[in-house]
């Protein structure tokens, strides 16, 4: 039986690291942002209920997705639910394909990095769920970094994510990463011992 684990934590809490080193352990995983970006680009069924949900300009004339638009409309506008609903239930079914495809090519272990993984309580379909979390001025920091973009900016898209605090009794691990990527590395081996038991 292939265990399911779901990673989530705030924007640059270190998620999408741990996510990697447990993908260098021998985990396979599936980053949910990621594969919805695919999804939004390629899914002709999807693409059509976003145009149906948020206008016409959702796509460029070329096809791809014109996101300042789209952001605007969900954010702005308050339709991030909307949004939501459209978009999660065809990362969920890629998920299952996702697992279903690395169960038969032998992994133990399968990864959900999703930034809204406890949106909606904890899924049924996880057998784990690992919170990453850090300090905010680290986070903000390592986004500045990251992103080349403005402290304002990533406070504006932090204060659209969850509060993990207080969605801690959903996890089984809380895994802390204000310190340096060794010491992170160290507890990402340490869990992926525990998980292989």
């Amino acid at each position: 039986m292939i265990k399911k684990v779901g990673v989530t934590g705030a924007i640059g809490s270190g998620k999408t690291t741990f996510c990697k080193i447990l993908e260098e352990l021998g985990a396979k995983v599936f980053f949910a942002d990621d594969e919805a970006k695919r999804l939004m680009a390629q899914n002709v069924e999807l693409k059509l209920q976003l145009v149906d949900a948020f206008g016409k300009n959702t796509y460029l004339p070329d096809g791809t997705l014109n996101k300042p638009h789209l952001i605007r409309e969900a954010f702005e506008k308050g339709k991030v639910e909307k949004l939501n609903s459209i978009v999660h239930p065809a990362v969920s079914g890629e998920f299952k394909r996702f697992t279903k495809k690395a169960a038969e090519e032998g992994f133990s272990i399968v990864i959900k990095e999703a930034a809204l993984l406890l949106n909606s309580g904890r899924p049924a379909e996880l057998d784990v769920v690992i919170i990453i979390t850090s300090d905010r001025e680290k986070r903000v920091n390592r986004v500045i970094r990251r992103d080349n973009t403005s402290e304002k900016a990533i406070l504006d898209r932090d204060s659209n994510q969850p509060d993990f605090d207080r969605l801690s009794h959903l996890a089984d691990y809380v895994i802390e990463n204000s310190g340096t990527i060794e010491e992170l590395r160290y507890k990402a081996e340490s869990l992926f011992e525990s998980l292989i038991q």
